[in-house]
């Protein structure tokens, strides 16, 4: 019986050595099959990075300094005030794509972490996430702004989910921890995402959950322990940029950043740009052809896709300079479309025709013509006709709609009542039309003064200075209230070339002394504004008020 039992542990011995044997053969076999493709795989990727093309001009254009960015320079001194400081804000960034928000952000954190008294590390890391790619997970499983938890019942979850344990994956707010996060289009993010957003902005760190963490699990390994307890650090500062104007944006991430605003660039702003992007790729243009270049493009970026396929076409040419006929003939094929250019002109001077001014989108400034014709009525009461608004504007925004009806009807009502109060003008006497030609989105009581002012002109039959232009609300008094967007129009005013601005006294700012090239003029009454705005000229006769001239 002994020799039998020996003789079984004699060939158990000999079946274990031969098990052990073929397992180091298998796991040398696998680590020389494993070795052999992590070469084979290396050498690819190694063959790969050697191989590289030349540097986009996209690239090249992108600004290095802030000097590089054009036309924004109040907006980058508000950016650099809200971050470089011993208190750095979070930061929304509205304005027009492709003048420089993304880039100036990019720059802001190198500018604070050389700041002695700034918080930011020299290791702060720019975190950069785009909202538009960003998509709600109702299962959980991913979210990339946030962070997810990779519970074990997913596959690849590792030896930890073979244990049981869930493990946290970190998010972009984790990831930017001690420096910036920049979420570019941040009026496209998720509601439910952009709510779990002021959760972290407010606890500065992120807390997540999970069904198969439990804190009386003694496996459970420390780490694991401290991030479900704890959370994970999340103390960034947050800068957004949208191309959206401020009303479309959530309050309550409002009401938690410093709102700085990038605007349109001129002209003038664009040839610059223009003409930088040509230095970079070693070509010279001609000024008629940034003429032209200006006419065609509104934004750098516009610039930038233009300029690279004509210097193409000069490159292949062996030509140093790009030619008109080069930009002409990329306008054409790319199907630009010309930027109007309202150019205001003197001695065009018309009764019940003025010039306002409005704000669209991210705080651009522009021109908008208004016209009113009245006409003496004797046996009824007179009408009031509108046209040329937008009557009801539909905005939508993250799953939900917004309808905004326009108060330019009210608006003229108060104005009737205002020029009645004032100037003692009985409008029931008169059929009054007003059009605002080009279908202006008109938000009404910024437009008071300049509706009160056509109307007028149309009753008197005198003719309106065409070289003025004018934005603020009146009340049923005459005073004349403050109105948004004042700076932006102002510019808008600049460029079409007007001499002088009319503007609320209460808007008045002691930087706009400094203005070259137009008067800007604060008023506190309709009075003020009719003296400043009416020509004391009179016309005779009976005229038709909408294509009557000043004679």
């Amino acid at each position: 019986m002994n020799q039998i039992m020996m003789i079984l542990q004699l060939i158990m011995i000999v079946l274990f050595i031969i098990y052990l044997f073929n397992s180091n053969k298998a796991n040398r076999t696998k680590t020389v099959v494993i070795d052999k493709e992590n070469k084979k795989e290396m050498d690819k990727l190694l063959k790969l990075r050697s191989i590289k093309l030349s540097e986009p001009l996209t690239e090249k254009s992108r600004p290095k300094d802030f000097s590089e960015i054009i036309g924004q320079e109040e907006g980058i001194k508000a950016l650099q005030a809200a971050i470089c400081g011993p208190n750095p804000q979070h930061v929304i960034i509205y304005g027009p794509p492709g003048v420089g928000k993304t880039a100036a952000a990019r720059l802001v954190l190198d500018k604070a972490k050389k700041q002695a008294n700034s918080p930011f590390k020299t290791e702060a890391k720019f975190v950069e996430i785009d909202a538009t790619t960003i998509r709600f997970d109702e299962r959980g499983i991913a979210d990339p702004l946030i962070g997810s938890v990779h519970d074990p019942i997913y596959q690849g979850a590792g030896s930890l989910g073979v244990a049981g344990i869930p493990q946290p994956k970190p998010g972009a707010v984790t990831k930017a921890h001690g420096g910036i996060l920049f979420i570019d289009e941040i009026g496209e993010l998720h509601p439910i995402e952009l709510n779990k957003l002021l959760k972290v902005l407010e606890d500065r760190k992120v807390f997540l959950d999970s069904a198969y963490y439990s804190s009386e699990d003694s496996n459970m390994p420390t780490y694991i322990r401290e991030i479900f307890d704890n959370g994970l650090p999340a103390d960034f500062r947050l800068i957004g940029a949208t191309t959206r104007s401020p009303e479309e944006i959530i309050p309550a991430i409002r009401s938690r950043c410093v709102e700085i605003f990038f605007r349109a660039l001129h002209t003038d702003e664009i040839k610059k740009i223009a003409e930088n992007s040509i230095k970079k790729v070693g070509l010279t243009v001609s000024d008629k052809g940034l003429d032209i270049i200006s006419r065609y493009c509104s934004n750098g970026r516009e610039v930038v896709n233009l300029i690279q396929l004509c210097s193409g076409l000069a490159i292949n040419d062996n030509r140093a300079e790009i030619s008109e006929d080069d930009i002409k003939w990329v306008i054409e094929n790319g199907q630009y479309s010309e930027i109007p250019d309202v150019k205001l002109k003197e001695n065009h001077n018309r009764v019940g025709v003025v010039n306002g001014l409005a704000v669209y989108g991210a705080n651009i400034g522009m021109i908008m013509s208004l016209e009113a014709t009245a006409k003496k009525i004797t046996t009824r009461k007179g009408e009031i006709k509108i046209s040329g608004i937008i009557e009801e504007e539909e905005i939508t925004s993250n799953n939900r709609k917004i309808k905004r009806k326009s108060t330019a009807y009210s608006s003229v009502h108060n104005v009737l009542t205002a020029l009645n109060n004032v100037f003692n003008i009985n409008s029931d006497s008169y059929d009054i039309h007003i059009n605002i030609p080009g279908g202006v989105p008109v938000d009404g009581p910024s437009a008071g003064i300049t509706i009160a002012t056509a109307i007028y002109s149309s009753i008197m039959k005198e003719p309106i200075d065409n070289m003025v232009a004018m934005t603020g609300e009146i009340t049923l008094l005459g005073d004349v209230k403050p109105i948004g967007g004042v700076g932006a129009k102002i510019l808008a005013a600049k460029k079409a070339g007007a001499k002088k601005v009319i503007i609320p006294e209460d808007n008045w700012n002691d930087s706009f002394e400094n203005y070259e090239g137009i008067e800007i003029v604060a008023v506190r009454n309709i009075k003020e504004v009719i003296e400043l705005a009416i020509l004391s000229q009179k016309l005779n006769g009976n005229i038709d008020v909408l294509s009557a001239k000043a004679e």
